[in-house]
């Protein structure tokens, strides 16, 4: 057989190389600075996008990502989501929730309402310019409260790991927040796809059917998960595929009712006992697989949808500034002056606005639904991972310039103290 006759494998192979090795290189870079490595694998796809690679060699990377590439990587970063988030349920702890009681709802929804609104006020003045042709205002608006409104969990709780202060107080209370913010969004956010896919009436049908797939999940659901494993004390193979078939079908189940496929594998990972052996052994023998395979895609296809040159001219980068400001304007306010009414101390409140304005890779999965759905025009969506780029980069230096002065923040209680 001649050499290279047959290439169906060669170019998504090839591709899928260099973005699984530019992605872990950057990863690893970032982290020697303080950063957690998803910037480093997000900044790796906009390199490998038209904004960078696509400019310095526009046929090469014309090559390596033909449209069946990205069909390939499409489905690959999928997967790679799904089971992305079906982890995040499996590390969510209902538990925190209940930490500190008041004080941790009204932080909480605090963060989400001032920037949340921030978002309804900028889109009023671009929707006639970056929404897509064919999408309603409500949607449009909804979307843009989301966007702005989102804390990242999973790389919330990285930075707090990374600085060992997870299990104090603050890191605690902080992690409850964002926990409450997330489910808090995902609502709206499934609120805002039944209102882009439909009408309102049957948006809200769609709501109705979610949130009765939700309790049963659990209530009925979780109950037999949890006799079922307390049968079976030890970690088996059979656990394991039956779960991954589980996380598999209740995705198709969400994407049916008209929600994102997410939705359905986040609601399995929430439901397997947290107290019981599955949690680790899942996260052990999955999360290396989906960081470092699945997900890599996800950051590439990403930014071979982020063209810089979307941004047009001065009143374009203003536009991007402002979103910029006013996200972190709205997630910082927000949670300082509740937490400051609420009691904590000057310190306290600016350490938690700091870690709630993380957005990394929640912001991500969500701008790509709103790109996928046609809500959100590709200019509007480089701006807002410009911002979700922005904002998570910015958590870990100022968080540590405030506990490096002041280190009984994180170590101390969260008591009143003198500013």
């Amino acid at each position: 057989m001649q050499i290279g006759s047959n290439l169906q494998l060669f170019h998504p192979l090839l591709a899928l190389a260099i973005i699984i090795g530019i992605s872990s290189l950057l990863g690893q870079l970032v982290k020697k600075f303080g950063q957690p490595s998803v910037i480093g694998e997000i900044v790796g796809g906009i390199i490998l996008g038209p904004s960078i690679f696509g400019r310095i060699s526009g046929d090469l990377f014309h090559l390596i990502f033909a449209p069946p590439i990205i069909s390939s990587l499409q489905i690959i970063s999928q997967l790679g989501i799904i089971f992305y988030m079906f982890q995040i349920g499996l590390e969510f702890d209902i538990k925190h929730l209940r930490a500190y009681g008041k004080s941790t709802l009204l932080i909480s929804y605090s963060s989400i309402i001032l920037p949340f609104l921030f978002g309804l006020g900028l889109a009023f003045y671009t929707y006639p310019t970056l929404a897509q042709d064919n999408v309603d205002f409500l949607p449009f608006a909804l979307f843009f409260g989301v966007s702005m409104s989102i804390t990242a969990l999973p790389v919330l709780t990285r930075i707090l790991t990374d600085k060992r202060v997870q299990s104090t107080p603050l890191g605690t209370l902080c992690i409850a927040c964002a926990a409450i913010n997330d489910v808090t969004a995902w609502c709206l956010l499934a609120l805002t796809i039944g209102c882009a896919k439909s009408q309102l009436l049957a948006a809200f049908i769609t709501i109705a059917l979610a949130t009765t797939y939700v309790g049963v999940m659990l209530t009925l659901v979780k109950s037999f998960v949890a006799r079922w494993l307390s049968t079976r004390p030890h970690f088996s193979y059979e656990q394991l595929s039956l779960l991954l078939v589980a996380v598999l079908i209740s995705s198709c189940i969400t994407e049916f009712i008209g929600i994102h496929a997410v939705f359905g594998a986040f609601i399995i990972g929430i439901i397997i006992p947290k107290e019981s052996h599955l949690p680790h052994e899942l996260k052990h023998r999955i999360q290396d697989f989906v960081s470092f395979f699945l997900m890599p895609p996800f950051f590439a296809l990403t930014g071979l949808r982020t063209e810089i040159n979307l941004i047009n001219g001065l009143q374009g980068w203003l536009l991007c500034g402002a979103i910029i400001v006013l996200a972190s304007i709205g997630k910082f306010g927000g949670t300082f002056i509740v937490a400051r009414l609420t009691g904590h101390t000057w310190h306290n409140a600016a350490a938690l606005g700091i870690l709630m304005n993380t957005r990394g890779l929640v912001e991500l999965i969500v701008l790509n639904i709103g790109l996928d759905l046609h809500i959100i025009s590709p200019s509007l969506f480089t701006m807002l991972v410009i911002m979700a780029l922005f904002t998570t980069f910015i958590a870990p230096p100022i968080f540590k310039m405030v506990t490096r002065k002041h280190p009984w923040v994180v170590h101390g209680g969260l008591q009143n103290k003198s500013a």
